[in-house]
């Protein structure tokens, strides 16, 4: 099954980021994963402050992996980052109908919509309407 990993590790030093990657990636060959892409995606401010390992984290060091592996190994992957003291946060998404991705006209992930935000649609003739009758009784 395909499955994509969003992991946030503390700021400030790449090279720590790059070992939790290299470390995933290792564990998910080993048990007979693929590793179909690797994206780093930099420093972003957290919506929230995380409290973490005895720390206070506002930001982190977003990285996102997407494999092919049996729900096992995926499981022991979450579980060996998760337990990493300079993780943050860590979660896994199973893509449904990963089988059939094929290159860059395959499969939307959250990946996709995460590093430039989502696209807001707004109906500016309602939303002027609201606000204008809103403002109009006051």
């Amino acid at each position: 099954m395909l499955y994509e990993m969003i992991a946030v590790v503390r700021p400030g030093n790449i090279a720590e980021v790059k070992e939790i990657a290299h470390k995933a990636g290792t564990l998910l060959l080993q048990n007979g994963g693929v590793i179909r892409s690797l994206t780093n995606w930099g420093p972003f401010l957290l919506t929230k402050p995380v409290k973490k390992h005895q720390q206070k984290h506002d930001s982190g060091h977003h990285f996102v992996l997407r494999f092919d592996a049996s729900p096992t190994v995926q499981e022991t992957v979450r579980k060996a980052i998760a337990i990493d003291p300079r993780m943050i946060r860590c979660g896994v998404v199973r893509m449904v109908g990963g089988e059939k991705l094929v290159g860059e006209h395959g499969i939307r992930g959250m990946s996709e919509i995460g590093a430039d935000g989502p696209v807001w649609r707004t109906n500016q003739k309602r939303t002027g309407a609201v606000f204008g009758s809103l403002s109009a009784g006051r």
